[in-house]
């Protein structure tokens, strides 16, 4: 049980460690959070500081999804906790108790912790983005519409009933912290 709690809060303060807002502190003497969208995430990164600062932050904040779930792995504990470790840490970048609850949106930290997870899985979680792609001419809607099918792609490999609703909680996190966006685009649409 101690074990657990280490990996579950562990990963949480691993999430609060935002990888955009220290590329923008150390490398350009900025507050990316005070620029721009004012979101840490990569493509606020790299909108401000090029292509470069979009990769390392995108790469920051995967490693950080990808550690939390290898660190469970390693541990041997089995898929739900995997995945209840991903949820954590994607929860701290989102709702980062460091930065006053400002974080990210959670994209590149899934990405990561889901590679880490089950290759398999993010093969066709990739592959239902490129699908939707075409449909929607928007990476913001072709990667939610994957998000939003995540968790039936994980029961589709037989996790289970756990893993399925876990995976619903963490699909949830990420759709929520894109309410503005998906709101935009809708209006759009309307308009």
């Amino acid at each position: 049980m101690t074990t657990f709690l280490f990996i579950i809060i562990g990963s949480y303060v691993i999430g609060n460690v935002l990888a955009g807002t220290m590329i923008s502190r150390f490398f350009y003497r900025k507050e990316i959070r005070a620029e721009g969208s004012g979101n840490p995430g990569a493509r606020n990164a790299g909108r401000l500081y090029g292509k470069k600062a979009f990769v390392a932050t995108f790469i920051g904040d995967a490693l950080k999804g990808a550690l939390a779930v290898l660190v469970a792995k390693q541990l041997g504990f089995g898929a739900d906790t995997e995945l209840l470790a991903l949820f954590a840490v994607t929860l701290g970048h989102v709702y980062p108790i460091f930065y006053k609850f400002h974080g990210g949106k959670g994209v590149s930290t899934l990405i990561g912790g889901l590679l880490a997870f089950d290759p398999l899985v993010f093969g066709v979680f990739v592959g239902l983005f490129i699908l939707f792609y075409p449909f929607f001419k928007s990476f913001t809607l072709a990667g939610l519409s994957a998000i939003l099918l995540m968790p039936t792609i994980v029961l589709g490999f037989s996790y289970g009933t756990i893993v399925f609703m876990i995976a619903c909680f963490v699909s949830a996190l990420i759709l929520y912290a894109h309410r503005d966006d998906l709101q935009r685009n809708f209006t759009k649409e309307k308009s």
